[in-house]
C-alpha cells in the first residue's frame, strides 16, 4: 500500500504540473470571451498550491527526514528482491540457461552436503542453491577456470535464492571489477552500486533517508561478488583482506580463477569460514551430444570426425579448448550453419593449442553473428548490421573498457570517451546555442527587437554557463527538511518571482511567471525521483525515465514561460502566444536536461558517431549484438558474453592501432566476467 500510494502521488504531481501549465496557456487565449485574466489566473494558482499541500509529505509531517526504519527497510528488501528476481530471471531466459536441453555444469566440493536434492544429482549446478542454503555460515568460494562457467553459477544461484526469499538478506550480484580496492571501501562500492542500480532506493518517502546505507550496515545485503581474478593481480591480496575484514563472518559468495585465488590464498589466507567449489572440465561424451543436439542432421554429421578425434585424444588440445562450457558454446554458435566446417578445428598448423582454437571461436562469433540476414531473423535483431562495421564498433568499445579495467558498459558512462573538458565544451556550446536563440527569437518579434541579439546572447551564455557547471558529475545525496516540501519551496521561489515580473509587467505576467516557477520546483520534484523499487533495471528502462523527464520538462516549461513571455513582450498580440510557446520549448528544453545522464551521453554518442567510433543508433546496436549472443545484460548495463570475447576484440582493435588508425580516449563502461 505504501508503494502504490507514493507512486500515485508521484503521478498526481506530474499530472497537476501538465494541467496547470495548460490551463494557464488556455487562458491567453479565452480572455476575449468575457473571462477575466487575472481571476483565471488567481484560482489557478490557488488551485495548484491546494494541490501541493494535499500532496506534500513534509507538510503532513509523515516520514519527515528521519532515518529508515525497521519498516521501511523491510519494505525496500522487499521490493528490491522483487525487482532483482525479475532482472536476473529475464537474463537466465534470454542466455537460454532455461532450455530442456541445456548442459549441466559439474561441480566438485567434498565439504558441500547436497544429499537432500533428489532432483538435483551431486555435482550439477542447480544443487548448489540447496548445497548453500544449509550451510551453516553461508560463505561459498567458486573457483574454476576461464570459460568454466563461474558466473553462470553465481547468476543461477543468486536467482534461486531470490527466488526461494522470504525475509532477510537479499542476494545482489555484482562485478568486482569496478571496484578499486585503492581508493574505495568494499561497503562504499558496494553502496553506490546499489544506488546506482536502484535509484529508488533514494525515495526517502516509502524507505525512509540512508536506505542503501544502511541495508549494507546492517547486513541486508548477501554480496555475491564476481571476478576477483578480474581486480589487477598488485590489489587482489588487499582487496580480499578488506573483504574479510568488511564481511566478517556474514553471508558471502565470492567467485575467482583457481590460480587466482591459490595465489592470493597463499598471501592472506582463505576467505574464513566459506566451503570452496571447484567447477571441473565437462564430459566429452556430453559435449558431443549438446553439439550434436545443437544441430540438424546434416551439422551433426559433419561434427562427426570432430568426436572421432576427441574419442582417440581424449586428452588432447581439441578436447582441452572444448572441456569448457563457453568454447562449446561458441562452437554450436559458429558451426551452426552449413557455411562453416568443424573439421577445420583438426588442423594442428592452424590451431596448435587451445588457445589458439579458443581465439579463433571468439573471432568467428562476431563475423558469424553480423552480417547474416537469416540469423538476424532468427534472434529477433531490428536490423542486419554490416559485419566489418559491427566488428570496428565492439573493437572500440572493448578497448576502451580493458583501459579501464572494467567489464560493464553502462549507457551514462559513454560520456568518459569524450574527455569531461571537451564533452562540457560541446554541450554547453548547443545548450547554449538552443537557449539563446530561442530567447533571441522571441524578442526579435517583441516590442523591442533591437535587444534581440544582446538578450539572446546574454540568455545563451547563461544557459551555457549552467551547462558547464552540470556538466560535472556529483554525489546524489537525498534532501532532506523542508527541501523535501512540495508546498514551501515551489510556493516561495514562485511567489519572489512573481512579485519581481508583476512590478516590472503588470499583475497577470507576475502571475504566470510566478505560477511557472512554482511549475517548474514541482515538477522537477516529481521527475528526480523513481518510485519503481520492484521494476527490474534494464538499459532501456533506465534511458527511458531520463527521456520522460527531459520531453514533460520541456514541453511543461514550454508552455509556461512561453505564455508569460508572451504576456511579457507581447500583449495583446495573439501570434506572440504561439511565438512564445515555440521560443519556452527551445529554453524549456536546454533548461530540462542540464542535469540528466541521458544529454551527456547524447552529446558524447553523436560526437563518437560523427567520428565513426560508434553507431547512429547506438542502443539498438548494443541491443541487437545481445540478441545476436555477442553481449549479455547484468541490470542496467551491457557486458561481452565472456571476458575472454572482450579480450580478444581489443586484441584486435590494438593490432588495428598499430596499423594506422589512431584511436584516442578511454571509455568508461562495464562488461561481464564468466559465462
Amino acid at each position: 500500500m505504501m508503494r502504490r500510494m507514493s507512486k500515485f502521488r508521484q503521478q498526481a504531481l506530474l499530472a497537476g504540473c501538465v494541467l496547470t501549465a495548460l490551463l494557464t496557456a488556455a487562458g491567453l487565449f479565452v480572455t476575449d470571451h468575457g473571462i477575466n485574466p487575472h481571476v483565471w489566473l488567481i484560482v489557478l494558482a490557488l488551485a495548484f498550491l491546494g494541490l501541493l499541500a494535499v500532496l506534500d509529505p513534509w507538510v503532513k509531517r509523515r516520514h519527515n527526514a528521519e532515518l529508515s526504519s525497521d519498516e521501511h527497510l523491510d519494505a525496500a528488501c522487499r521490493a528490491l528482491a522483487v525487482g532483482l528476481q525479475a532482472q536476473w530471471n529475464e537474463e537466465v531466459r534470454s542466455r537460454g540457461l532455461t532450455d530442456p536441453d541445456v548442459l549441466d555444469l559439474h561441480w566438485t566440493a567434498p565439504e558441500l552436503d547436497v544429499s537432500d536434492e533428489p532432483d538435483a544429482p551431486p555435482g550439477r549446478s542447480d544443487a548448489v542453491v540447496g548445497a548453500f542454503t544449509r550451510q551453516i555460515n553461508r560463505r561459498m568460494v567458486v573457483l574454476g577456470e576461464a570459460g568454466t562457467g563461474k558466473t553462470t553459477v553465481a547468476m543461477l544461484l543468486t536467482c534461486g535464492l531470490l527466488d526461494r526469499y522470504d525475509g532477510g538478506m537479499v542476494p545482489v550480484l555484482l562485478p568486482l571489477s569496478t571496484w578499486n580496492p585503492a581508493v574505495e571501501d568494499i561497503r562504499t562500492w558496494l553502496t553506490r552500486r546499489l544506488y546506482e542500480d536502484h535509484p529508488a532506493l533514494r525515495n526517502t518517502e516509502l524507505y525512509g533517508s540512508y536506505a542503501g546505507d544502511l541495508l549494507v550496515e546492517q547486513h541486508l545485503v548477501l554480496p555475491v561478488l564476481d571476478g576477483l581474478d578480474d581486480i589487477p593481480g598488485h590489489q587482489r591480496a588487499d582487496a580480499l583482506t578488506r573483504i574479510t575484514k568488511a564481511f566478517g563472518n556474514r553471508p558471502l559468495v565470492l567467485t575467482c580463477r583457481t590460480a587466482e585465488y591459490e595465489q592470493t590464498v597463499h598471501l592472506v589466507g582463505p576467505l574464513p569460514g566459506a566451503d570452496v567449489v571447484e567447477l571441473a572440465p565437462l564430459d566429452l561424451d556430453e559435449v558431443a551430444g549438446y553439439l550434436r543436439a545443437s544441430a540438424d542432421s546434416v551439422g551433426a554429421a559433419r561434427w562427426e570426425p570432430v568426436f572421432i578425434h576427441l574419442r582417440e585424444e581424449p586428452d588432447g588440445r581439441l578436447a582441452d579448448a572444448l572441456s569448457t562450457p563457453l568454447t562449446m558454446w561458441l562452437a554450436s554458435m559458429v558451426y551452426a550453419d552449413n557455411e562453416a566446417e568443424p573439421t577445420e578445428l583438426l588442423d594442428r598448423g592452424r590451431f596448435p593449442d587451445a588457445r589458439a582454437i579458443s581465439d579463433h571461436l571468439c573471432d568467428e562469433l562476431v563475423s558469424r553473428a553480423f552480417g547474416n540476414r537469416a540469423f538476424a531473423h532468427h534472434a529477433g535483431a531490428t536490423q542486419v548490421w554490416p559485419r566489418d562495421r559491427a566488428r570496428r564498433f565492439l573493437e572500440f568499445l572493448a578497448h576502451e573498457m580493458r583501459d579501464r579495467g572494467i567489464r560493464e558498459l553502462a549507457w551514462w558512462e559513454l560520456r568518459r570517451s569524450v574527455g569531461s573538458t571537451w564533452l562540457a565544451l560541446l554541450g554547453a556550446l548547443v545548450l547554449g546555442a538552443i537557449g539563446g536563440f530561442g530567447v533571441g527569437w522571441l524578442m526579435a518579434y517583441s516590442i523591442t527587437p533591437s535587444l534581440a541579439p544582446i538578450t539572446g546572447l546574454v540568455a545563451g551564455i547563461a544557459v551555457g554557463a549552467a551547462a558547464l557547471t552540470a556538466s560535472q558529475e556529483r554525489k546524489i545525496k537525498p534532501r532532506l527538511g523542508i527541501w523535501r516540501s512540495l508546498l514551501l519551496v515551489p510556493g516561495v521561489l514562485g511567489l519572489a518571482a512573481g512579485l519581481v515580473f508583476g512590478a516590472l509587467y503588470g499583475l497577470s505576467a507576475g502571475l504566470v511567471v510566478g505560477l511557472g516557477c512554482a511549475v517548474a520546483v514541482a515538477l522537477r520534484f516529481a521527475l528526480s525521483s523513481s518510485a519503481e523499487l520492484q521494476q527490474a533495471s534494464s538499459p532501456q528502462w533506465t534511458m527511458a525515465r531520463d527521456r520522460i523527464a527531459v520531453w514533460t520538462g520541456s514541453l511543461v516549461l514550454a508552455v509556461v514561460f512561453g505564455s508569460a513571455a508572451a504576456l511579457v513582450f507581447g500583449p495583446g498580440q495573439t501570434g506572440m502566444v504561439g511565438l512564445g510557446l515555440a521560443s519556452g520549448l527551445m529554453l524549456g528544453f536546454a533548461l530540462a536536461v542540464l542535469h540528466l545522464r541521458w544529454w551527456w551521453f547524447t552529446v558524447a554518442r553523436i560526437w563518437l558517431a560523427l567520428r565513426g567510433k560508434l553507431p547512429w543508433e547506438l542502443m539498438v546496436f548494443l541491443e541487437d549484438a545481445r540478441k545476436l549472443g555477442v553481449l549479455c545484460r547484468a541490470g542496467a548495463c551491457y557486458q561481452f558474453r565472456h571476458g575472454l570475447v572482450q579480450d580478444r576484440l581489443a586484441e584486435h582493435e590494438v593490432t588495428t592501432r598499430s596499423a594506422g588508425q589512431v584511436l584516442r580516449s578511454p571509455f568508461s563502461a562495464k562488461a561481464t566476467s564468466e559465462q
